[in-house]
């Protein structure tokens, strides 16, 4: 008789932990699904933007193949159209903004997560990434204001009276131009290099710094043998994910660049980019082919802007795969 009561305790036990197991795999099936749909959902988002514009620019394509990212005609009224000039645009300015910005951004990087003490790292990094918060139209607002007099008026002059025999610093200098976006583009794109970086720098395995050091190396000798070459590759990444950022960058450069479709070696010349030329004629575009081809140029700057930030990513998982493995 106790054997019975026994065994059909026991059954009932295991009914009950069985339906309560059957409970949870039905909660984490819809949990499951959920996440995994909300998942798909970003994708989707992506796969659309693309077949949108692709769909929206197939005339533009079929109209003027290739030759449309080798042309630099731009007359809407001929309707001659070529991308040329705002590829130029964009890669000068984004390049020269990462000439000013990276010197920057690395020696920041290196002082708050090698030489800063814990009082000043906080702070210093939060203001950083305060500046990412600046909306662009305010940077745009600071240019006119700030940089462009600057630029015609002191920061010009000098470099033409010392740079003049270049071309590149030759020319009449209005204070908007290719050098003015450039520098609004390097303060924008300081606090993103200067994350990642600090970032890398940090996951540095702290036994090559010891290491360094107890073989009689100087700080700035510990960072130059140790830490720079291991974290070379998630720097590169960091780069790559400013330039990405300053490729697409719109609204502060359209304010201070001039917005002129035209291919100039000076950098004191009005300029325009691919971003700017969106912003500026879309709303002007009269007839379809016109806005097809701005549709067209948005392709190109999506495209451009995709790869760049994926071989960023790809670069800085490089470097952060094999610290996690250390740690």
């Amino acid at each position: 008789m106790a054997g019975d009561v026994l065994e059909a305790t026991w059954t009932a036990a295991r009914r009950a932990t069985g339906r309560g197991m059957a409970h949870r795999n039905v909660g984490d099936r819809v949990f499951r699904l959920v996440t995994a749909t909300f998942a798909l959902s970003l994708l989707a988002v992506v796969a659309s933007i693309v077949v949108v514009l692709c769909y929206e620019s197939s005339d533009a394509v079929r109209t003027f193949g290739w030759g449309f990212l080798t042309t630099s005609a731009w007359d809407p009224v001929q309707r001659e159209f070529g991308a040329l000039p705002f590829i130029y645009g964009t890669l000068v300015s984004s390049l020269l903004a990462l000439a000013q910005a990276v010197p920057l951004s690395i020696g920041t990087a290196l002082f708050l997560s090698e030489l800063a003490p814990s009082t000043v790292r906080a702070p210093v990094s939060f203001l950083i990434e305060l500046l990412a918060t600046i909306p662009s139209v305010v940077y745009g607002l600071w240019g006119i204001f700030v940089l462009v007099p600057w630029m015609r008026s002191y920061l010009g002059p000098a470099l033409q009276g010392t740079l003049g025999w270049l071309p590149f610093f030759s020319g009449p200098n209005y204070g908007v131009g290719m050098l003015t976006s450039s520098m609004i583009l390097a303060v924008m794109i300081v606090p993103y290099v200067t994350s990642v970086a600090t970032e890398v720098f940090q996951a540095v395995p702290s036994q090559q710094r010891e290491a360094a050091l107890a073989l009689g190396a100087t700080r700035w000798e510990m960072i130059r043998t140790a830490v720079l070459p291991y974290g070379r590759t998630g720097v590169v990444g960091a780069i790559m994910l400013g330039l990405g950022r300053a490729i697409g960058e719109t609204m502060a450069v359209t304010m201070v660049i001039g917005n002129r479709a035209d291919i100039g070696v000076s950098f004191f010349s009005p300029a325009s980019t691919m971003a700017s030329v969106i912003a500026n004629e879309f709303s002007e575009a009269t007839y379809d082919l016109y806005v097809q081809v701005l549709v067209e140029i948005g392709l190109v700057l999506f495209v451009v802007t995709v790869v760049v930030n994926v071989l960023a990513r790809l670069l800085v998982w490089r470097v952060a795969a094999p610290a996690a493995g250390a740690r």
